[in-house]
């Protein structure tokens, strides 16, 4: 039996009825608090679990019950009156609509004599207010939101102003009593009624009606200029003034607007309504940006007159004159900058006209010291003296104290330098990139008062210094190549990456050297050169002042101040890459007391990194991280040379770094000393001395240990596996390998091997091993049979289900078998069964996993093919045949294919081929393969060309000749000059009566004009002159003879400019215009010195068909080039795009977004320096063009098509090429505000911008939290579409989908910053937090699938979002 069963009075209150509640209300009034206290917990317990409706129908006992728990507020026992509001909520929302005006006139009324807590009825009123339904913007309310809006408009908005704002129709009201908003002669404005407007505003002031509003403004604004309110009332007031703000009309915020500027011309304006004013303007702007950003060219005079150097002089001469320096300026101040700061932050745009003045303030006041003596606080140079003490006091700030004779609490100066600090971190994040910062105003403004500020004697002014010059450092180097360092948060993902090599040529067979380069982890990083000009030119001007400041801080200051400074000097090397050669002496004895210090933390919980708030936060733990980030930044960016002089200090403390118990420590410490690794072994370093041999053998022992320590975090052990395996591949090399002993080598490659089978550590271990693989040239680096042990290892986790791990498997194992010393140590019986682990993968359905197994295969075939081509082989390739292939995964088998040929086994290939696999498999793979084995296999495969050739003129039917054309067309590719075969033979299928033969003779034609171009382009570009379909025909030929041009076999400049005259009138037919102009563009990447200028000159044709023809042309010459061609294209590429951009015609114009789009991708180098002339031009035609909307008459329907939404759409895709590839140089505020627009526009559109969000978030989280409002609205509106009764089905998908793609973006957002929709500061953010709560409230389901599936794939689901990371 349940205890429910047991337990009569408990399933009453589970399950309760209006009798229940009423049996209850007379132990409200029991003596006995504690029977009290019991009652209303029972009451509680029957009101949660109530039906909503269950006390509905008996009015009586709904006002008995209202009227009970209300006197209970008033109870002596402070528990009983907690518990009595606690019930509040419920009940109010389970009592019958007539009874919440008078609960509601109830509560604003109650008097509390017996209570200590003067607040209770207040927070009543809170607690009803908040229980109450509410209304969500762009739906329709129920009938119990209407009830209770209809409550507090009738009572409690009454309440609030002591007046009826809306008349009501019943005669002989009593006049509502006192305002509870009015000042009380004594105690001023009661700020727990400050408290119930604020929660009114939000909850219910989307449904306030506009007298109310006005109402609820004029009670606010009196309270703003009552004398008699405190300070922490008007700032909660003006905290529901931007509230209330965002419901206001034009016409109240103009007169509300204009109530300001007359406040601000009173003449008798005192500081501290100056201050509350300005406060005012500072929290609109952050509240209601849009609204308020027109009327700033009014407003924001009076901002930046608080900030004037007239006042400053003014304030300066009275203290001169003996004055004591007035707090209250500085608050006036303070307030001016914090309203400046949130203008610059909230309304860009419209304060771009103020620029000036405002770096000007905020430099002004950034040396704002009213204490100084001298008056001089902003000189611009760091000089030190002969004693080595700073010319402005740096050094000696404590003597400075003393002999000033003043009291720092009486100084209130320095919150003023620490605002204008952040006004200046404001301008920083919103008009650096591709605006201020490439103009040189910050360098030239910013940085050096920011650099003399090092001095600053308050810690949180110079933190907050320090983490605004980090910001300008940081904005420097967005869009760049940035560090490898790896922190704990990311070691995993960096650990299972694997390398990416260059893009290959298409025409390139060459899979086997395509396929085996180095993994990222052991290229050694190449410094970029300093630039001439630019703003990286000024930083690098710049880096000898901060390197000596931070030098100075790193002495004898704080652990904040420390870990500030440390993260300013990894800023630098991050963007330079470098930089700090000259500087080692300086900081390199700070960093090393830094890893050194006895750490603290918390519960492993500590504050982020690389920020202010981090460094204020900063404990001794984050501070030895942090100087670890940045000797392993400092390693991986400069010359041995540098760091060698200095091992035998660095070494001993990252080695004690490295037992640190605080995982994160350790961590940092053992990816620190990869990079020392790597500084002390070739080729970093030529010739490594008996010294930098000893300090290998150290680093050995330490990660040796990690390794092996069963006490170490799981995440240290995986790095130390690295760490270890880069050891032992950068001691493989005939010049490094007697770095290390044999012995220790052979334990080390043991220890890998153990890791191998853990399965925690599995990933590691294979990353280590394909390192070693990679870079061991000796078999004595490479032990046989710990060869054949791991190579067997690897192949069974090829079995396994987890792609990550299958994929690591295959690249270790592939460079492995291609290491000549790696492949000589397996015996036949290790090369089989690793065969038996491989042929499962050999299956189109994973096309990245195809190519490595295909190209180990081809190598196991190589060393050992009449044990390796067996039946199994020859059933995993046909099977495979039947699937088109293409790129890589068709080289790799290509190659295994040519192997097979070679060492004579093809025959059962062949064979099977033919016979199982024939006209059943893709005509192309098939027919390429058949035709490799066929040249490479001579004569023990059966067949000749001569079969083939009687098979194409003899066969029966269009798929067998079809398939014959392939294999004569890749035989005579294979042959080349040496083939038999006549271009005829091709050519006169041109005309079949089959629509299936001519196309697949002219690839064929033109694959065997790549082998032998002098025999076959003659005859092609003579045909050519023929009209009809075979012009069409012979241009695919071209192409396929154009795409091996760079083959030392094809030789195709004698025939270049016969080409040329032949193309161009041929790829005018509409038809012909697409392959002609790839063949075009081709043709260019031959011969770009004489082409280029000719295609050029095509861009001002008077034929738009002729232009559009070039713009594409243009866009084929820009994949798969070298940099050859890039120094030819460099001086033309800009001037070409820009009149591609300007071309009459649309279609021209999206042509041209699309070509802009392909050089983003593949030749960033020659468009980043240009963007300031680009980007203008992309943005204009992203805007609706409302003149190329027409209407269409469909049947009864008119129908609107946008002919510009095509071009509309090229542009947002180029904008979405250029955010991956240079952010840095886009105005992020125009950007973004073209993405807010997007967000209304068609659905292609729509899932562009939410993919742009998503990567903004990453990119720029500082204006996309400034953009939260704007897109809540946009978000809104989509999810509150309704679809048309008729809609056919593809409108309804399209809805559907754009609806996921919005709650996606949502839950990322929310994710990124929760505190939005946690709390309401100041306004800010009000209307995101209202629009997240109505999402959760009704969509509830789908965010949770969504976060299932971000969880699963990373926290992005499924998009990635990161910056480009190769060093």
């Amino acid at each position: 039996m349940s205890k429910v069963a047991q337990n009569p009075a408990a399933a009453t209150l589970t399950n309760p009825t209006a009798q229940t509640v009423a049996a209850l209300l007379p132990k409200l009034q029991d003596a006995d608090s504690d029977f009290r206290f019991m009652a209303l917990n029972d009451l509680f317990t029957a009101l949660t679990h109530g039906t909503p409706s269950f006390l509905l129908q008996d009015y009586n006992v709904s006002a008995r019950a209202v009227d009970g728990v209300l006197k209970t507020l008033d109870d002596q026992n402070g528990e009983v009156q907690n518990l009595s509001i606690k019930c509040l909520a419920p009940l109010s929302t389970r009592v019958p609509a007539g009874i919440l005006p008078p609960m509601l006139e109830k509560i604003s009324n109650l008097s509390t004599p017996n209570s200590v807590d003067n607040s209770i009825p207040s927070t009543a009123l809170r607690t009803v207010v908040t229980s109450f339904p509410r209304p969500v913007r762009g739906t329709i309310y129920d009938k119990a939101t209407d009830d209770a809006y209809a409550a507090i408009s009738k009572v409690l908005i009454p309440r609030l102003v002591g007046y009826l704002p809306i008349p009501s129709n019943v005669q002989n009201l009593p006049i509502p009593p006192k305002g509870m908003l009015e000042a009380n002669r004594s105690k001023g404005v009661d700020p727990d009624s400050i408290e119930v407007l604020i929660e009114v505003i939000r909850c219910f002031g989307i449904m306030l009606q506009n007298k109310e509003i006005s109402a609820l403004q004029k009670a606010i604004m009196a309270i703003l200029d009552e004398d008699r309110s405190s300070m922490v009332v008007k700032k909660r007031t003006i905290v529901a003034l931007s509230l209330l703000a965002h419901y206001f009309t034009d016409e109240v915020l103009s007169t509300f607007i204009s109530h300001l500027i007359e406040s601000f011309r009173n003449p008798h304006l005192t500081l501290p309504h100056r201050r509350l004013l300005l406060n005012i303007i500072g929290s609109l702007a952050r509240s209601i940006p849009r609204k308020f950003g027109p009327h700033l060219k009014t407003l924001a005079p009076f901002v930046l007159g608080a900030l004037s150097e007239l006042e400053l002089d003014e304030q300066m001469d009275e203290i001169y004159e003996g004055s004591e320096p007035n707090s209250q300026t500085d608050e006036v101040r303070e307030a001016a900058l914090v309203a400046l700061e949130g203008l610059l932050a909230s309304c860009s745009n419209e304060m771009r006209g103020y620029t000036e003045i405002s770096i000007a303030a905020a430099v002004r006041f950034l040396t704002y010291d009213p204490m100084l003596s001298n008056g001089e606080s902003d000189g611009q140079d760091m000089d030190t003296d002969e004693d080595g003490a700073d010319a402005n006091g740096f050094a000696g700030e404590e003597d400075f104290e003393e002999e000033a004779g003043f009291s720092d609490d009486d100084d209130l100066s320095w919150k003023v330098r620490r605002c204008a600090a952040k006004v200046l971190y404001t301008i920083i994040s919103t008009r650096a990139s591709g605006d201020l910062l490439e103009n040189g105003i910050l360098y030239e403004r910013v940085a050096p008062v920011l650099v003399n500020s090092f001095k600053e004697r308050e810690e949180n002014v110079r933190l907050e210094i320090l983490s605004t010059l980090g910001s300008l450092i940081r904005k420097t180097g967005e869009g760049a190549a940035v560090l490898n360092s790896i922190s704990m948060n990311d070691s995993h993902s960096v650990l299972i990456s694997l390398p990416h090599g260059r893009k290959r040529r298409r025409g390139s067979s060459d899979a086997h050297g395509a396929d085996t380069q180095a993994p990222r982890v052991l290229i050694s990083p190449v410094a970029p050169p300093p630039p001439a000009t630019g703003p990286r030119a000024s930083l690098a001007q710049l880096t000898p002042s901060i390197v000596k400041g931070t030098a100075k801080l790193l002495e004898g200051h704080s652990t904040p101040t420390k870990q500030a400074a440390i993260t300013l000097l990894r800023d630098i090397v991050a963007v330079q890459h470098g930089g700090l050669s000259e500087y080692m002496n300086q900081i390199i004895n700070p960093l090393i007391d830094a890893v050194k210090s006895v750490g603290s933390h918390q519960g492993g919980n500590m504050a982020p990194l690389s920020s202010g708030g981090g460094a204020a936060a900063a404990t001794g733990s984050s501070l030895k991280i942090e100087a670890l980030m940045l000797i392993g930044a400092i390693a991986e960016t400069h010359p041995s040379s540098v760091l060698l002089p200095y091992l035998q200090y660095i070494v001993p403390g990252v080695s004690l770094a490295v037992k640190d118990k605080f995982f994160k420590t350790s961590g940092e410490a053992v990816a620190t000393v990869e990079q020392l690794i790597k500084v002390m072994t070739p080729p970093r370093c030529a010739a490594p001395n008996q010294a930098e041999e000893a300090h290998l053998n150290t680093l050995y022992e330490v990660l040796a240990n990690r390794v092996a320590a069963n006490d170490a975090d799981l995440e240290v052990r995986r790095l130390a596996i690295r760490a270890l395996g880069v050891l032992l591949a950068r001691t493989s090399g005939a010049e490094s390998i007697r770095l290390l002993s044999k012995t220790k080598r052979y334990a080390a490659l043991d220890i890998l091997y153990e890791r191998l089978k853990n399965e925690t550590t599995r990933i590691s271990a294979i990353l280590a091993v394909d390192a070693v693989a990679v870079l061991t040239l000796s078999k004595d680096a490479f032990p046989p049979n710990w060869v054949k042990k791991v190579t067997l290892e690897l192949g069974s986790q090829l079995r396994k289900t987890d792609r990550v791990l299958r994929g690591a498997s295959l690249s270790a194992l592939k460079n492995i078998i291609v290491n000549p010393a790696g492949i000589q140590s397996l015996d036949t019986a290790t090369m089989q069964e690793l065969s038996g682990y491989l042929y499962p993968l050999l299956s189109a359905n994973d096309i990245q996993l195809l190519g490595p197994a295909l190209i180990v295969l081809a190598n196991l075939v190589q060393s050992n093919a009449a044990k390796i081509a067996g039946k199994d082989m020859k059933n995993a390739l046909c099977n495979l045949a039947l699937a088109p292939l293409r790129g890589a995964a068709l080289d790799a088998l290509l190659l295994l294919v040519k192997n097979i040929g070679e060492a004579g086994v093809g025959k059962s290939l062949m064979k099977g081929l033919l016979g199982d696999v024939g006209v059943h498999g893709d005509p192309a793979t098939v027919g390429r393969a058949i035709g490799t084995l066929l040249v490479y296999g001579n004569d023990t495969i059966g067949y000749s060309v001569n079969d083939f050739v009687n098979e194409l003129e003899n066969a029966g039917d269009d798929q067998r000749r079809c398939l014959a054309l392939a294999v004569l067309g890749e035989a005579c590719f294979r042959l080349g000059p040496g083939s038999p075969i006549e271009p005829e033979t091709f050519i006169k299928h041109f005309n079949s009566n089959s629509d299936k033969m001519p196309l697949p003779a002219a690839i064929a034609l033109g694959r065997a004009g790549a082998g032998n171009a002098q025999k076959f382009l003659p005859i092609i570009l003579d045909t050519m002159d023929k009209a009809g379909n075979s012009q069409y025909l012979l241009l695919h030929s071209i192409k396929e003879i154009l795409q091996h041009a760079n083959d030392s076999d094809t030789n195709i400049k004698p025939y270049s400019k016969q080409m040329w005259e032949k193309l161009l009138p041929t790829s005018q037919a509409e038809d012909n215009k697409a392959v002609g102009a790839e063949c075009i563009g081709r043709l260019v990447v031959v011969d770009p010195k004489t082409y280029l200028p000719l295609l050029q000159a095509r861009l001002k044709d008077k034929k738009a068909g002729v232009r559009g023809m070039a713009i594409q042309a243009i866009r084929y010459t820009l994949a798969d080039t070298d940099e050859s061609y890039d120094e030819m294209l460099r001086p033309a590429l800009i001037d070409m795009i820009i009149i591609m951009l300007g071309d009459s015609e649309l279609d021209n114009r999206r042509l041209a977004l699309t070509t802009l789009n392909s050089a983003t991708h593949n030749k960033p180098q020659l468009i980043l320096p240009h963007l300031g002339r680009l980007v203008p031009l992309v943005m204009k035609e992203s805007f609706i063009n409302p003149e190329l909307i027409r209407e269409v008459q469909m049947g009864p329907f008119k129908h609107k098509v946008d002919d510009g939404l095509e071009v509309r759409k090229s542009a947002y895709e180029t904008l979405y090429a250029l955010l991956e590839t240079s952010f840095s140089r886009i105005n992020v505020g125009e950007l973004y505000d073209r993405v807010i627009v997007g967000l209304d526009d068609e659905h292609d559109i729509r899932v562009l911008c939410n993919l742009m969000l998503l990567k903004l978030i990453a990119l720029d989280p500082e204006e996309t939290l400034r953009r939260l409002d704007m897109i809540s609205e946009r978000f809104r509106l989509i999810l509150t579409t309704k679809i048309k009764e008729n809609a056919v089905k593809q409108e309804i998908e399209k809805l559907e989908a754009t609806i996921k793609g919005v709650l996606k973006v949502s839950y990322h957002l929310n994710s990124s910053f929760p505190t939005a929709a946690a709390t309401v500061l100041g306004g800010q953010h009000q209307l995101w937090k209202t629009y997240w709560e109505a999402v959760k409230k009704d969509y509830a389901t789908q965010l949770k699938i969504i976060e299932e599936d971000s969880r699963d794939k990373g926290g992005w689901g499924g998009i990635k979002i990161e910056r480009d990371t190769e060093a």
